[in-house]
């Protein structure tokens, strides 16, 4: 790692906060300067990471989780000179499905009706963790960090990931180090999708973390912080 190490953006998942990247947060700031910046104000991915560049410094590595990876991705494709490395955390490179994309409208109308906790109770916490885990508190800890961006965000955050753009041409032509990582029983983007992005990306380093679903920053936090150590010392 050089003496100066560039500034780390870690870009949030949808519905979350910088309370995702918790143990990330307290292990890396010592080292560098770690920030966490918003993707709530827009409806498009574009714009998200337009926002996330006129705020970013001129250089700086780049991780994001989830939603926060599509974004990061844009990022690159936007501006691929400035990102000096990338970590992709159980994300998607691909469009959006019609399947999932028809799927978000009745999630959208209930949010704006007031269900936002009925909509992650029932639809995102069966899926956000190892199948075999019992961490009530990640899954309470998911719901307040929804219940605190509230229903106008999953609106527009579902209404971006709606017309998202395939990016395996973006992942194709990046060159920075590059770490992708997903928890081995990831059932909303599973390794299947990190063993495509690594097969784009032949430099990169997959790490497949056991133990994690797909929230392995909170759950597997001392795998993650490891991997990530190394992506950027490398």
């Amino acid at each position: 790692m050089t003496e100066n190490p560039e500034p780390l953006l870690l870009v949030p998942g949808m519905l979350c906060d910088a309370r995702l990247y918790g143990p990330q947060i307290a292990a890396l700031s010592g080292m560098r300067s770690v920030s966490v910046p918003t993707i709530a104000h827009a409806d498009s991915v574009a714009a998200l990471a337009a926002s996330i560049l006129a705020e970013a410094p001129p250089r700086f590595a780049l991780a994001g989780l989830s939603m926060g990876g599509i974004v990061a991705m844009e990022v690159v494709r936007q501006a691929p000179d400035r990102v000096t490395r990338l970590a992709l955390l159980d994300t998607n490179p691909l469009g959006e499905t019609d399947k999932v994309r028809a799927a978000r409208e009745p999630q959208i109308e209930e949010a704006l009706a007031g269900g936002l906790e009925a909509v992650i109770r029932r639809d995102m916490w069966p899926v956000y963790l190892h199948a075999e885990s019992e961490r009530q508190d990640i899954r309470d800890l998911a719901l307040a960090m929804a219940l605190a961006q509230g229903a106008e965000v999953f609106a527009r955050q579902s209404r971006a990931l709606q017309t998202r753009p395939d990016q395996q041409e973006t992942l194709r032509a990046y060159r920075g180090p590059t770490l992708i990582l997903c928890g081995e029983d990831d059932r909303l983007c599973p390794v299947k999708r990190h063993t495509l992005m690594h097969e784009l990306m032949p430099g990169s380093t997959l790490t497949i973390v056991p133990g994690a679903g797909h929230l392995p920053t909170l759950e597997t936090p001392e795998a993650v912080n490891a991997a990530m150590a190394a992506w950027l010392a490398g």
